[in-house]
């Protein structure tokens, strides 16, 4: 039998990278043409690799690949990946929106749409440590000992429906007359025959649905907050891009990793250095995977987005460029001000839009998601909007995960179980939504004790990872931990 690597077989990235530079608006037409003359197969819609294995295509694929890296990238004075080019965009972003104009993106040039001319937020407060009671005391513990379980909640209600189409999740939820969302899925009072067409996560349903949850089961969402709890220990936050990379190679199973950091590890086994791992045939780097590593960056910085976003940054370009970078400077930020325990929802969300680019795709699904949120009342009609303006993109892509996540906090003001169950019940990457959400709203909500027992009881105060020295940990040790580093000098 052959053994099939997913996510980084050269034949199964081509399809992602033309589709990658249809959204950035680099001129791919002829080397298209090349690869379906060929035979070469459309990007895998959903897993990592396609049907049919082609190693016959390999030799050409990767020939393909520099090519399509080579192309000029028309948006890149807009969406840069540097730190100071960020900024510097980011310190303008209450300047007016450019005027109406095409942009490539996942399903053909579409000009500007409404939401998109919302004005920007002001640029981001001066970086500063904060001090005081509400950040060295024991407030500060106990909001992120809430973000941690918030987190962990968020991740787990959204992993048994990762991967299935908007449709079919909202069929699974109404059958168990659970929808309107609010609380865990089960296939208790589902009918079969709509299972058989709709079955969960394979890799999460054992762990995940209501009548089998046993504390938190391992997940990537959760797995990288540990690392990088385990990188501030181990290198402080002043760590470097290669800091990240060596704690990878040290602490980090290969096999557990997806997307772009598992082509950025493989880089780093072909001697490839970052930031170069992050552009080397990954398609991959517009991702929501470094946003999904953000949070530790936000939660150890209570009060200071612009140093959250930057220490995100550090970490992201190891895999991600542009967008992708701008998920987790966006998180990160948003966290930062949240974790002050002075903030609404609103004001965090401002605050993540006033660290990246306001120009970029990502910025202007952010913006396109609050708006929609806050001017319609029904967020099933909020999500369908999103799913047709944003559709394009792969269900992955961090610009309409950020716009979903965001309208998801916006339609739930603050409230933490609307919080969760709105970025699940959008589709796209539940998990992952349901992660970043739940981590905002636990911030908001400022003690565990003020998260709903039906959320937290479940997880028994127990995380289950490959990552080492970890497994088994409760969340409680974690936001002591945490803590920690948020008050180190």
């Amino acid at each position: 039998m052959t053994l099939r690597l997913t996510w980084v077989q050269p034949e199964d990235l081509v399809g992602h990278e033309l589709r990658q530079a249809a959204e950035d608006g680099r001129d791919a037409a002829a080397t298209a043409a090349r690869w379906t003359a060929a035979g070469g197969p459309p990007a895998p819609e959903t897993a990592g690799a396609s049907a049919v294995p082609r190693p016959d295509l390999r030799p050409l694929a990767e020939e393909l690949l520099d090519a399509l890296a080579s192309l000029p990238a028309p948006l890149s004075a807009e969406e840069p990946t540097a730190l100071a080019a960020i900024q510097a965009l980011a310190t303008v972003s209450d300047s007016p929106p450019a005027p109406a104009r095409a942009r490539a993106g996942a399903g053909g040039s579409h000009p500007r749409r409404p939401a998109e001319q919302l004005p920007a937020t002001g640029p981001a407060a001066p970086a500063g440590r904060p001090t005081g009671p509400s950040v060295e005391g024991g407030a500060l513990q106990d909001r992120l000992h809430a973000a941690w379980l918030g987190r962990a909640a968020g991740c787990l209600l959204g992993k048994p429906v990762e991967k299935l189409p908007l449709a079919a999740l909202r069929a699974l939820a109404r059958a168990a007359g659970n929808w309107p969302l609010s609380t865990w899925f089960t296939a208790r009072g589902v009918p079969p025959e709509l299972l058989a067409a709709h079955p969960w996560n394979r890799r999460s349903a054992a762990t995940s649905l209501a009548e089998n949850i046993d504390g938190m089961p391992e997940d990537d969402d959760l797995n990288y907050p540990l690392l990088n709890l385990l990188l501030l220990q181990r290198y402080g936050r002043d760590f470097t891009t290669s800091d990240v990379a060596r704690l990878w190679l040290d602490e980090l199973p290969a096999g557990r990793t997806f997307t772009a950091e598992r082509v950025a590890y493989r880089n780093l086994l072909d001697g490839v250095e970052p930031p170069l791992t992050a552009v080397r045939r990954n398609p991959f780097r517009e991702w929501i995977g470094a946003q999904i590593r953000a949070d530790v960056h936000g939660w150890t910085h209570p009060g200071d987005p612009v140093a959250a976003a930057a220490q995100a940054h550090r970490d992201a370009v190891l895999t991600h460029t542009a967008n992708g970078v701008y998920g987790a400077m966006f998180v990160a930020a948003a966290l930062a001000t949240a974790a002050t325990g002075t903030a609404d929802v609103h004001r965090s969300l401002a605050a993540g839009l006033a660290a990246i680019p306001p120009r970029s795709r990502l910025a202007e699904a952010v913006r396109r998601g609050i708006a929609h949120a806050r001017t319609e009342p029904d967020f099933d009609t909020v999500v369908d909007r999103l799913h047709a303006e944003l559709g394009g993109y792969h269900w992955v892509h961090a610009v309409p995960n950020a716009a979903l996540l965001a309208a998801a906090l916006t339609h739930a003001d603050g409230d933490f179980s609307r919080s969760i169950c709105a970025a699940v019940s959008g589709g796209w990457d539940t998990d992952s939504n349901g992660a970043t959400a739940g981590s905002l709203a636990g911030l908001l909500a400022g003690h565990p004790d003020r998260l709903p027992e039906r959320w937290t009881s479940p997880l028994k105060n127990r995380l289950a990872t490959s990552v080492p020295s970890f497994d088994g940990i409760g969340f409680d040790t974690l936001a002591e931990l945490t803590h920690l580093e948020a008050v180190r000098p």
